[in-house]
């Protein structure tokens, strides 16, 4: 995301004008745009306008609108916003008060206008906008049959294709209908990869499988990618790691982020460090459980106290329509850093946050 310009008054109001340029930035704008926020873009309108005779003539035309917002939409598989509201910034196109809905997209500015920039909405700008904060992994967890082949992000989880191929049993005396749907099945696989996966980015892809599909989808891969010659998976050999799961199901992805091997791969990202946060909660919760506090109101006296050392929160509180809860959550984030606690904001879209 690229910060086109940012103006904030010292009463805290103020705005920013942005440019969504990937996936996960879309996720930080959903975040970020809240009821009763103000919304400037570029949009299309459909205009009705009547001739002196008397016949109406109607064409879309491109235009900037201002809205007070009422409603977001987040299209996840697409990637768009849909935002509707009220205009409030007089048109000549458009009378005050209509309602209208504006489509956020990729690459294209906007301007949000808060009365209030708390430092949880700020510190999303900055995020967002900081390149080296972005995690790069693929995921493909699998069982015979059924894949899912996901991207994941440090605030999103997304499948990016979702693979279901009937695989036939194994018969008495006759494998080959078995091999021949494998086959079938792996190949859906290996085109996935191909087609989502940009390996001048991700840093490593995760086989995940019960069983031996990891095993058999590896060799697969390397063989075919060495009939087809294709050089840039041959290249990127060492960023493929295979684990274990229970299933082939996208819930399998705690387990793949839990493991020893993709620890260290992804020790510097932050999607990592959350899901260490939440092992060591729930190790708490088994081993000291005095210790560990969860609900607002424990978790409050907690902070009164200085008492807070970790503070998991996940982001879906942060934009809460209630302004006031939505101070109180934030006032404890505050609070809690004041005492020197750190502090973990889990996005509710990837697994950890799930």
């Amino acid at each position: 995301m690229k910060l086109i310009k940012q103006y904030i008054e010292k009463d805290k109001s103020g705005y920013v004008t942005l440019l969504p340029e990937e996936f996960e930035d879309m996720w930080h704008v959903y975040n970020l745009i809240q009821k009763h926020d103000q919304l400037r873009a570029v949009t299309i309108r459909r205009i009705q306008s009547e001739s002196t005779t008397g016949s109406v003539d109607s064409q879309r035309i491109r235009l900037t609108l201002t809205i007070s917002v009422d409603n977001v939409d987040f299209d996840t598989q697409v990637g768009m916003l849909r935002i509707s509201g009220r205009v409030i910034v007089e048109n000549p196109h458009v009378k005050l008060g209509t309602f209208h809905t504006i489509d956020l997209e990729m690459n294209r500015n906007f301007t949000l206008i808060k009365p209030e920039w708390d430092v949880i909405a700020l510190e999303r700008v900055q995020e967002a906008c900081d390149i080296a904060k972005k995690a790069d992994v693929a995921a493909v967890v699998c069982q015979e049959g059924l894949a899912n082949v996901c991207l994941l992000t440090s605030s999103m989880t997304i499948i990016r294709q979702h693979i279901d191929c009937p695989v036939p049993r194994k018969r008495k005396g006759s494998v080959t209908n078995y091999e021949k749907g494998l086959k079938r099945f792996f190949e859906q696989i290996y085109q996935a990869i191909l087609r989502h996966i940009d390996f001048d980015i991700v840093k490593c892809v995760i086989l995940g499988s019960p069983g031996f599909v990891r095993e058999q989808l590896y060799d697969f891969i390397f063989a075919e990618a060495v009939r087809t010659d294709n050089k840039v998976i041959l290249q990127n050999r060492s960023k493929f790691i295979m684990v274990h799961t229970s299933t082939g199901h996208k819930q399998a992805l705690q387990e793949v982020m839990n493991d020893p091997a993709i620890k260290i791969k992804l020790a510097d990202t932050k999607a990592a460090q959350e899901v260490q946060a939440l092992d060591q909660f729930y190790e708490m919760m088994n081993m000291d459980p005095d210790r560990a506090f969860y609900g607002f109101k424990d978790v409050s006296r907690a902070a009164e106290r200085g008492a807070i050392g970790t503070l998991l929160v996940t982001d879906e509180l942060f934009r809460a329509a209630d302004i006031a809860k939505r101070r109180q959550y934030i006032a404890l984030v505050e609070s809690a850093r004041a005492s020197g606690a750190k502090v973990f904001v889990f996005s509710s879209l990837h697994v950890s946050g799930e």
